[in-house]
């Protein structure tokens, strides 16, 4: 069966969409690995960006803060999306829309905005400097909204009546969850747990704001930026990047594996 004008077409603006979006990321890992980065040819390809950015001891400090920063972040997000999401949908109260809106209400608020109101807030009302705990908390704003969302995607499906019938039979709240409610929705909160680290781990805004003189790999790169674009730099973006896809088939792995499923499919 032959494809119709329609279907090429479209095929076509695919194709070209895929390019505009990954282009950029394609050519960073290139430049990475080349000599010249001016597109050459034939091209010749070197680890010298690479060395260099191993042996540089600010983008190691940078790295080590950006991971600490993000694992807290990502705990303290999963944390509280995931008892508001079970608190909304397992006790029923007038407020649940009004909580709701509360937990969403970050996505419609932009992260330089987030930044500046923490920094407010921390120096003026609690006296605080900037430091990896308040940036934490910062980050976890954001990422407590998608995780929530990612959560509640699988938690609306979930079939309460096994927890209830857990606690008749003599289950305290915390062995029910831990038995029976956490081996069930363990996905979402891992889903959850990897967009909030990957969220804070590139973010600039809310990190610059609330970090003071720390370094992170995001304020390192843009302060980099000032003294053009060094081999470094495109070697911490492939760096960055592969991590990402990386985990994302990971998890696509583990789905088509049956490892892992998001959503809830029992009776």
């Amino acid at each position: 069966m032959r494809a119709g004008p329609a279907t090429l077409s479209m095929s076509a603006a695919l194709g070209l969409l895929y390019v505009f979006l990954y282009g950029p990321i394609g050519y960073v890992i290139y430049t990475s690995f080349a000599v010249d980065i001016v597109w050459p040819f034939p091209p010749s390809f070197t680890l010298q960006a690479y060395v260099d950015l191993f042996s540089s001891s600010l983008y190691s400090e940078a790295l080590t803060n950006s991971l600490t920063l993000a694992t807290g972040a990502a705990v303290i997000s999963t944390l509280l999306a995931a008892a508001g999401a079970i608190g909304i949908l397992r006790f029923r109260s007038r407020y649940r829309t009004a909580a709701l809106l509360i937990f969403i209400a970050p996505l419609f608020v932009a992260d330089l905005l987030i930044g500046i109101s923490v920094l407010a807030f921390n120096a003026r009302v609690l006296g605080l400097p900037g430091n990896l705990f308040s940036a934490m908390a910062a980050n976890a704003i954001q990422g407590t909204a998608f995780g929530f969302l990612i959560i509640l995607a699988q938690l609306v499906r979930y079939n309460w009546d096994m927890d209830d019938a857990a606690m008749v039979f003599g289950a305290k709240p915390l062995r029910c969850f831990f038995e029976i409610t956490l081996p069930t929705i363990w996905p979402s909160l891992f889903g959850a747990f990897l967009i909030s680290f990957i969220l804070a781990f590139n973010n600039l805004e809310i990190s610059f704001y609330t970090l003071g003189a720390i370094p992170t790999l995001p304020s390192v790169a843009w302060g980099s930026l000032r003294f053009g674009l060094g081999a470094e730099l495109f070697a911490l973006a492939a760096l960055v990047n592969g991590f990402v896809f990386l985990v994302f088939a990971v998890m696509y792995l583990l789905m088509r594996l049956g490892i892992v499923r998001f959503g809830y499919r029992g009776g």
